[in-house]
């Protein structure tokens, strides 16, 4: 594979094509020209494979003329004349058409490369019900007796047991043909569990109410269970239409979602490519342990053939790889589509109203308050809005939630105002205590001087208000409720046992770029009803980010998080592809120049990067002993949920990788 920071090949990318030729049924030489309008810029496009429909060579529609001798000699000779008009491309590509072997007619994709032919893999099942008559014309693949097959002068293995393996260990690919992935067992979820990860089913599928969204529904159920990327081509204009009509749908799928899909009811041919991330299937399946388990319960005989290393990178496609085809988020806790990022907003409230209010029913009844500190910032007010919630879940008044303004040395008017704003307009109980005469009182004990504005200067008022806190749980009975989120303890930006410290941690699993768009949902959802708190949550929503534990300037915060430890944004993407996926530092620095696309240049994203991995690895202590709290999403840096690490472990191997990515390219 090449090896240079652009290319994405070198990040464990395989580019993938799906093309839908226009067809003139019967004539498998018009045929060829037909697939070469769409395979040839497909290649052109640096596609790795391409996949075509299922009979594309002759039309799916040619009923009794596939026992036509005419027909079966002119298939073979025209797929001659497209393996001599493809032997120069690096690009592979599978092609249905019928073939006559063991006295049958078989059904069948033909995968080729550079004028190889690697396989010929039969249909297994025949749909016989409704449309569909194959039975007809052709063999099952259970009936041939033959396990090679002469072809084009070439000698070649022909079954359904036949694992296409590349030069790169993760890029195995497995054809099909439409109805086997339509079974209850399908081949293609064997196929995965022997180590395919690119499952390719040839289909024609042709169109009527309802369908194409069955079709996708089953082929992403198919790859986020095998935890694989499934490519699906159906056929299109050309077909016969004297009963059936064929709309040319064909998508890409990867792990359950959709990368790319082609227009439908086009009267043209064409294709569609997307970026395979090969490197994600291999560690996700790596990390299911149960897929391994079920693998080792389907050990079935597979044979293997080799895809010839002969890379022919031709100038014209030497910068095709330096951008992706597909898309990559830049926040990927957050669903860019309103109506998705709305339903994710419902989902996670709930997960943590419903996490909160079980925890409350296991206490006495008396006990069951819940005691928060509220600064005015984002991650405060979102734990108190689902505390508010959850009392009325439960039907106790929402006084039992005792909300505690704490002022500082840093606190401003602004976040103090709404604080108290919020707090009275919730209905919470109001409690209030300056912590200033505390701080300086430790100061005085250990001799500090209060003009030193170190960390200790910050960290005492973190201590303070949390002395308060739990002094303040203990006399009314109640719980603490943590308010810190899963960006800042990825980071370690917070004080062991200060703001890191609670009863239960509901915010540890909410990363921070996320946390505004719940507060936004909650004050139009949760309190579309209550306009003195929804007017409050829009301006907590304007105000910058900031633990203010440092003196205001000029009455406006001086201490901005961002500024110190770099955009939540940027560490947002670092954790899910770090933490979710074992990723790279590289790979990560890549993905995230690709998908901020310009918002950051590559010298900025290696700087966070590296103060985001220092600080991870340093600060491993701080999650080793968090609080209990509710996982949300599939990232969660819990000790007693997805995370576990020594919190003595060195970062050298992923600096040492980091520093390898330019600081421009």
């Amino acid at each position: 594979m090449p090896n240079n920071f652009l290319d994405i090949r070198t990040h464990g990318f395989v580019r993938m094509a799906v093309v839908v030729p226009r067809v003139l049924v019967g004539d498998p030489h018009e045929n060829v020209k037909h697939h070469l309008d769409v395979l040839e810029p497909a290649y052109r496009a640096g596609s790795y494979y391409a996949l075509c429909p299922e009979l594309s060579l002759t039309g799916y529609t040619c009923a009794d003329l596939f026992h036509s001798q005419a027909l079966l000699e002119g298939t073979v000779e025209a797929l001659a004349g497209l393996l001599e008009a493809t032997a120069s491309w690096e690009m592979g590509f599978s092609i249905g058409m019928p073939l006559q072997i063991d006295h049958a007619v078989f059904n069948v994709v033909v995968t080729c490369v550079q004028g190889r032919i690697l396989s010929v893999v039969p249909k297994t099942y025949l749909p016989q019900y409704r449309e569909f008559y194959e039975a007809r014309y052709f063999a099952r693949a259970a009936e041939a007796q033959s396990d090679t097959v002469t072809l084009c002068g070439q000698t070649v293995p022909f079954g359904p047991d036949i694992l296409i393996r590349t030069d790169d260990t993760r890029v195995v690919i497995y054809p099909t043909i439409c109805e086997d992935d339509w079974v209850p067992v399908p081949p293609s979820a064997r196929a995965a569990l022997a180590g395919a990860t690119i499952l390719a089913n040839s289909s024609a599928s042709n169109a009527v109410i309802g369908k194409a969204k069955y079709r996708e529904d089953l082929i992403l159920a198919s790859s986020g269970r095998n935890e694989a990327a499934h490519l699906y081509a159906a056929a299109g204009f050309g077909e016969s239409t004297m009963d059936t009509v064929w709309d040319g749908h064909a998508f890409i799928t990867e792990r359950g979602y959709m990368l790319a899909r082609t227009e439908r009811f086009r009267t043209d041919g064409t294709y569609v490519t997307a970026d395979i991330d090969v490197e994600a299937l291999v560690r996700e399946r790596g990390v299911q342990g149960s897929f391994r388990q079920n693998a080792m319960d389907y050990k079935d005989a597979w044979r293997s053939v080799t895809w010839p290393a002969e890379p022919k990178d031709t100038p014209q496609l030497s910068t095709e790889h330096h951008t992706f085809h597909r898309h990559i988020t830049s926040h990927p806790f957050v669903p860019m589509n309103p109506d998705e990022r709305d339903e994710r907003c419902h989902e996670v409230f709930m997960i943590q109203s419903s996490g909160l209010a079980t925890k409350l029913l296991s206490l006495p009844e008396d006990t069951r308050k819940v005691i928060i500190g509220v600064s005015g910032g984002q991650d405060s007010t979102h734990a108190l809005n689902v505390a508010v919630h959850t009392m009325d879940l439960l039907d106790l008044p929402r006084s039992h939630v005792v909300a505690m303004t704490m002022p500082g040395f840093g606190t401003t008017n602004r976040t103090y105002d709404n604080a108290c704003a919020l707090i009275r307009a919730v209905g919470a109980t109001f409690h209030e205590i300056d912590i200033k005469p505390a701080v300086r009182q430790f100061f005085a004990d250990i001799e500090h001087s209060e003009d030193m504005k170190n960390l200790v200067y910050e960290n005492t008022q973190a201590w303070t208000r949390k002395l308060e806190e739990m002094a303040t749980a203990a006399k009314v009975k109640g719980i603490v409720l943590g308010t810190g989120d899963l960006s800042e303890l990825a980071l370690g930006w917070c004080t062991m046992f200060g703001d890191h410290a609670s009863h239960y941690g509901i915010n540890a699993g909410i990363p921070k770029t996320l946390i505004s768009y719940l507060i936004t949902w909650t004050a139009e959802v949760v309190f579309k009803e209550e306009k003195e708190v929804h007017d409050v949550l829009m301006d907590i929503l304007d105000t910058p980010i900031s633990p203010e534990l440092l003196p205001p300037k000029e009455g406006e915060i001086a201490q901005k998080t961002e500024e110190k430890i770099g955009p939540y944004e940027l560490h947002d993407f670092y954790t899910y592809y770090l933490v979710r996926f074992g990723f790279t530092p590289s790979r990560i620095a890549r993905m995230c120049l690709h998908a901020f696309d310009g918002k950051y240049d590559l010298a900025t994203i290696k700087s966070w990067l590296r103060v985001y991995i220092t600080r991870f690895f340093q600060n491993q202590f701080k999650r080793n002993c968090l609080p209990e709290g509710p996982k949300v999403g599939l990232t969660c840096i819990s000790p007693r949920g997805d995370w576990r690490m020594p919190s003595d472990a060195s970062p050298a191997v992923w600096l040492k990788d980091l520093d390898n990515v330019p600081d421009e390219v």
